[in-house]
């Protein structure tokens, strides 16, 4: 499975952004996908969650800012961020996982390279 992420870049406070990751290599709707971000110096953590059939989960700090959605037919998993804030910053990545539908995750099955979101002050 590759996973390809796209969307990154500047913005400022209360900004938005929607990051892409288009997945190939196997039957996209398989898959539990998600979006996880590192900030510098920070550990990776988890962002958001979104089954084949559309359960989702956020960790609480983008609650109500964020929104994962997919589009099966396009092989394509989405991030919308709005309300950005700096603390937001950070590289972010998608990913993808195998496994029945957990809804909180620390690690998934394939990663794609990160994206960079810079959000200023």
């Amino acid at each position: 499975v590759q996973l390809q992420a796209s969307g990154g870049g500047w913005v400022q406070t209360g900004g938005s952004l929607r990051l892409s990751c288009e997945v190939s290599g196997r039957t996209f709707t398989g898959y539990v996908m998600g979006w996880f971000r590192q900030a510098p110096g920070k550990e990776r953590e988890f962002v958001s969650a979104i089954s084949w059939n559309g359960y989702t989960n956020y960790v609480d700090s983008v609650k109500g800012r964020f929104t994962i959605s997919r589009d099966n037919a396009k092989n394509t998993v989405y991030l919308q961020m709005n309300s950005l804030k700096p603390e937001d910053t950070a590289v972010y990545y998608c990913a993808a996982d195998g496994s029945r539908w957990q809804g909180v995750y620390n690690h998934m099955d394939y990663w794609g390279k990160g994206t960079l979101v810079t959000v200023s002050s």
